[in-house]
């Protein structure tokens, strides 16, 4: 199996919808690195980036139950390092 280093960018128009986020970061949490959420007052949204470490499916379910959130929209940029998790380094020659 691979994992795939991504950032996840979310903005989130309603804050209803917050708490439901959290919630789902929160089952993904093992595969993510780190992230960023800046509020931006004057325009009543809140900037959010997701750093994550994981195999593709699971970015790819992370940033489709995020987006599907109402008032929640999200965009995924994937980097093109790539590890093998399956137990066997590439680099050894496995």
């Amino acid at each position: 199996m691979e994992s795939r280093v991504a950032i996840i960018g979310v903005i989130v128009e309603n804050p209803n919808s917050v708490e439901e986020m959290n919630r789902l970061l929160h089952q993904y949490a093992a595969y993510i690195i780190g992230r960023m959420g800046i509020p931006y007052r004057e325009k009543k949204i809140n900037v959010i980036s997701i750093a994550m470490d994981a195999p593709q499916d699971m970015i790819s379910a992370l940033s489709g139950k995020i987006g599907r959130l109402s008032g929640v929209s999200a965009k995924t940029a994937y980097s093109s390092v790539i590890t093998d998790i399956g137990g066997k380094d590439e680099e050894a020659g496995g």
